[in-house]
């Protein structure tokens, strides 16, 4: 029944050349909530496009919408703006069109991580692209330096790259942090719908539409990847997003962090081990561990995470979610 009605509302746009949610209620004979989860999946599938929102909003067919615009540069990095980087580039592909929520998302992430390679890449020059289509907007960073995994590593003395991935995960992690807060990726990787850091022969990957994160190890790439995806039609606004994560209760500081922490291993048994996960997550008052994917859990990690640095932190908050029967049993035997 689901694609009989989807088919209708396709013909009946075709046929009128475009429609609102309430003709197309009328003309269905439900109401206009019944209509709305078809009109997401038309537009989730790219069968129709839309503009205006809320009752203002009509649907056009996809075919009606305007060709994809897309602007690459090559830049000198030295002396670069990143504000009037993206100025020229959203004054050429008139991103105000974009719905407001979802040009802030992008004009935020752009120059964050557009900065980061100014000023983190230590190399000569990068490469921007920006592409605005009917039903998202895509842009990629790219630069040619010592890597954003790399730098991380060396400069705070850590082991490996992978170790490096971890640290900037958990937000706060910086080079320089006397210029920099280090929150700057851990904002952009939630606001996005995909968001993608690549370096060296390592990839995270934030696939915020089905809630996971991947990381690869693909063939070798020199510099940093950054390559950012936002829906036009996103729901996600940059104010709820800093509001999770850097509440009012902590006067509008990042004080909160997640770590989804398959992304060290998935069976986890010591204290070495735990302390790694630990490394800096000191600098938060609320700490969430999500335990998704994680098979086992040793008894010496649990403690470490759960007794030992709960106890030497009090005022710290640690919690986990989405863990197994067997992972929760073994937290709350250490919690005793």
């Amino acid at each position: 029944m689901s694609k009989k009605t989807q088919q209708s509302i396709l013909d009946y746009i075709d046929d009128n050349g475009s429609a609102t949610g309430p003709e197309l209620a009328d003309f269905l004979g439900v109401t206009r909530q019944a209509v709305s989860p078809h009109l997401r999946r038309l537009l989730a599938d790219s069968k129709i496009v839309k503009t205006g929102s809320t009752r203002a909003a009509r649907y056009f067919p996809f075919k009606s919408a305007a060709p994809a615009r897309a602007l690459k540069r090559n830049l000198a990095i030295r002396g670069l703006d990143e504000s009037a980087v993206y100025e020229h580039i959203a004054i050429a592909l008139t991103l105000s069109q974009l719905p407001d929520p979802v040009e802030s998302i992008v004009h935020y992430a752009f120059t964050e991580l557009l900065n980061n390679a100014i000023d983190h890449s230590m190399s000569e020059r990068c490469t921007v692209e920006v592409r605005l289509e009917a039903i998202r907007t895509t842009f990629a960073i790219r630069d040619t330096g010592v890597g954003v995994f790399y730098s991380i590593a060396d400069k705070l003395g850590l082991q490996n790259e992978h170790d490096a991935m971890i640290e900037l995960i958990k937000g706060k992690t910086t080079t320089q942090p006397h210029a920099h807060s280090g929150e700057g990726i851990f904002f952009v990787s939630r606001a996005a719908d995909r968001f993608l850091l690549r370096s060296h022969r390592l990839q995270i990957e934030w696939d915020n539409k089905r809630a996971d994160v991947f990381v690869s190890e693909p063939r070798f790439l020199k510099g940093t990847l950054a390559s950012f995806e936002i829906a036009r039609n996103s729901r996600t606004r940059l104010e709820n997003v800093f509001a999770e994560f850097a509440p009012e209760a902590y006067d509008f500081q990042f004080r909160k962090t997640r770590v989804l922490v398959k992304l060290l291993r998935q069976d986890y048994m010591s204290r070495s081990e735990a302390r790694r996960l630990l490394h800096n997550l000191e600098k938060f008052s609320e700490i969430e561990l999500d335990m998704r994917d994680v098979q086992n859990l040793g008894q010496g990690f649990a403690d470490e995470v759960f007794r030992v640095f709960a106890t030497a932190h009090p005022d710290i908050v640690v919690r986990f979610v989405n863990a197994s029967d067997a992972v929760t049993a073994m937290i709350k035997h250490v919690s005793r």
